[in-house]
């Protein structure tokens, strides 16, 4: 009797202990648990500014004529001389594409008043380059001048007819970006934690967010500035 009173004894203290840690690790997960549901969302910025390594220039022209076969000699022609502008630039033939023209025919399209006008015929074309050499292209628009002395009507009132320039090596320069704006994120996240007597803890969610490539402004759309935000969730810790 006395062996089994000190067994059933060994057992009531063994299971009292239990209950006793039981209780301190419930005790402390819930605390845990707790401490880990208080965080922080920041956001972190990156901006730089690139130079545009591409560049579409279409040029546009205007021709007007009586007759087709003048018509169409008149656009040969004068694709032709901006051809030859672009090739004395240094630009390669590759480079370089003549659309199709767009035609009016006045007449077919009811002008009551044809007799009035100069020419039955309306045409516009153009003549596209596109390289790389982007300096080659701020220079040449400058001297764009020299074709129009040689008869040619440029139009440039449509958003496609200006010159496009573009930036495509995001993939070289994505990396870094997403570090800056990381690292950014996180002091953001210690000027917080450091504000309320907290400590900063693990990372709980990262997202990182669209790059953006915009002009720096109207007059310098060859310069470009690449932009990312990502945003970053840590976990504070008391």
């Amino acid at each position: 009797m006395e062996n089994r009173s000190s067994g059933y004894l060994v057992l009531g203290i063994c299971l009292i202990i239990s209950f006793l840690l039981l209780g301190y690790f419930i005790k402390s997960g819930i605390a845990t648990f707790k401490e880990y549901q208080r965080f922080v969302r920041v956001k972190g910025l990156s901006e730089r500014e690139v130079e545009a390594n591409r560049a579409i220039w279409p040029i546009t022209f205007f021709v007007a004529a009586n007759d087709l076969t003048e018509l169409y000699n008149e656009l040969d022609n004068k694709s032709e001389i901006i051809k030859k502008f672009l090739l004395r630039q240094g630009f390669k033939d590759h480079e370089i594409t003549i659309g199709l023209p767009d035609i009016v025919d006045k007449l077919a399209s009811g002008y009551e008043n044809l007799r009035r006008l100069a020419f039955r015929y309306t045409a516009t074309q153009t003549v596209t380059l596109c390289t790389e050499d982007v300096k080659g292209v701020i220079k040449g628009m400058k001297k764009l001048l020299e074709i129009g002395k040689q008869g040619l009507i440029l139009t440039n009132d449509r958003y496609d007819q200006n010159p496009h320039f573009m930036f495509t090596k995001l993939n070289e320069i994505k990396p870094i970006m997403i570090e800056e704006a990381t690292k950014n994120a996180r002091q953001v996240a210690l000027k917080f934690a450091k504000d309320s007597e907290s400590k900063l803890g693990k990372i709980k969610m990262a997202s990182q967010g669209q790059f953006s490539i915009n002009d720096r402004d109207e007059n310098t759309p060859y310069i470009k500035k690449v932009r990312v935000v990502s945003t970053v969730e840590y976990y504070i810790i008391d």
